[in-house]
């Protein structure tokens, strides 16, 4: 009888673990490279805005003071955004990003130094944060555009939910949260210190990022304005000779003009003159948008894209608003946080949609340049509807202005559906099925990734 080794055993092979659909970007390396520093980046914004504010009232600044700083961020970020689209197709999306974060980290850590001795100056806040705006105009397009660049296609819907969880609870609480106990501990400038450390880990993750190629056909050497020039021509007219694009972009323009304003401006006053609530009731439901929206990005990540991804996108983005009219008609705070809640749960879920959707329909050439359209697009008109909102409220009273945030939008979405074809398009080129297959569609390798378009719409 053979004698039997005691020692040997049976050699399986390793088992995978299987994470589920929302997480499933974390199996590769190189996105949780980028997944950290984003997620660095964006707990340094959330500490950057409190610490601003604070700097700004410890200065013995106000109201004035603050929208001059804030002001100095906005201009930063509409100057360069479409820049960033521009360079973010011609140039290593992970280069971008790297230097971004590193000019970022200078600045701040300079910020900083200024407050904690002492030395820093209101005029200093301006300028930096018009800095800072100047970096995020080159980062968004950049980082949407690489995220193709390293993820399969079947893992963007997932990778763009994880973004949309991440900013409301990294971004709007935990940074907040992190920069109060350190200026109730200190001062601001030790905020500012919490914000340049986050920066400069966050370079430290982009630094072990490999750098991707960029994924289109530099032309003849020209000059730089020329060439500036010449992509966004090609990004305007990619925009304007494609139906499902145009549509939803001029949709989303009107329907951040209509509720922006009534949300940012408006909801404060409902809370206290309908509810008699004070600055905790006005948290509260700030709060109910936010855990509503990383809700929605999460329900979302953790689906397939959804076959009528185009009429379900918009219709979230349109039947979602309806709740706003309840806040123009309750006096409970409770009902409120609710409407809030289902408002920021359907507005962040489209938004994920539309940034996947992007990510696939998007020719790789032409990525960077839409999506700084995309973001050029909310940039430009948030602050218009801001503006508007106010005057609107006193001339019309809340309630009617909170019911035409309500009902305004359901109404545009049903019209983009319908005018632009919109179940047709859908239909004709889904995304649902064998998304990491060699793509056939003509919209996604063929016609589509010629630098310019055929004159007329395309047979789709």
């Amino acid at each position: 009888m053979p004698e039997i080794d005691s020692d040997a055993t049976t050699q399986y092979p390793p088992q995978r673990i299987r994470l589920p659909h929302a997480l499933s970007p974390f199996r590769l390396g190189q996105y949780r490279l980028l997944a950290g520093a984003l997620t660095l980046s964006l707990l340094g914004a959330g500490m950057w805005i409190v610490a601003v504010v604070w700097q700004v009232i410890a200065l013995g600044g106000g109201p004035a003071e603050l929208s001059l700083v804030a002001t100095g961020n906005a201009i930063g970020m509409l100057v360069a955004v479409l820049f960033g689209g521009v360079l973010a197709d011609r140039v290593p999306q992970r280069n971008i990003l790297l230097t971004v974060e590193a000019v970022k980290t200078v600045f701040i850590t300079a910020t900083a130094s200024l407050a904690l001795s002492g030395l820093l100056e209101l005029w200093h806040l301006v300028a930096v944060t018009c800095v800072l705006g100047l970096a995020d105009g080159f980062f968004y397009p950049a980082y949407s555009a690489l995220l193709p660049a390293i993820l399969p296609a079947g893992e963007l819907l997932a990778a763009n939910g994880v973004e949309g969880m991440l900013r409301p609870t990294i971004m709007q609480a935990a940074g907040p949260a992190l920069a109060s106990a350190a200026i109730a501990a200190l001062n601001p400038g030790l905020a500012f210190a919490l914000v340049a450390g986050a920066q400069a880990l966050a370079v430290t993750g982009l630094v072990l990022i490999r750098t991707t190629p960029v994924r289109r056909e530099i032309g003849e050497p020209q000059h730089p304005l020329v060439a500036l020039g010449t992509d966004l021509r090609e990004g305007f007219i990619y925009m304007w000779r494609t139906p499902w694009l145009l549509g939803t972009l001029l949709y989303a323009c009107l329907l951040i003009l209509v509720i922006m304003g009534p949300i940012e401006v408006l909801l404060p006053f409902a809370v206290r003159d309908q509810t008699g609530g004070g600055p905790a009731a006005f948290a509260l439901a700030l709060a109910a948008f936010g855990i509503g929206g990383a809700i929605g990005s999460l329900v979302v990540a953790s689906m397939k894209l959804p076959r009528r991804y185009l009429t379900i996108m918009n219709l979230l983005w349109g039947a979602g608003c309806l709740p706003l009219v309840v806040i123009g008609i309750t006096s409970q705070l409770w009902l409120m946080v609710i409407a809030l809640f289902i408002v920021g749960f359907t507005f962040s879920a489209a938004t994920v949609i539309w940034g996947t959707l992007l990510q696939r329909r998007v020719p790789p050439s032409l990525l960077g340049r839409v999506s700084s359209l995309d973001f050029f697009v909310s940039l430009t008109l948030m602050p218009v509807s801001m503006a508007l909102a106010g005057p609107v409220g006193e001339a019309i009273g809340l309630t009617p202005a909170f019911f035409v945030a309500g009902a305004v939008p359901v109404v545009l979405a049903v019209a983009t559906i319908l005018l632009f074809r919109l179940p047709r398009d859908e239909i004709q080129h889904p995304l649902d099925a064998d998304p990491d297959a060699p793509p056939v569609a003509s919209e996604e390798v063929g016609e589509d990734q010629a630098p310019l378009p055929e004159p007329g719409p395309r047979p789709e």
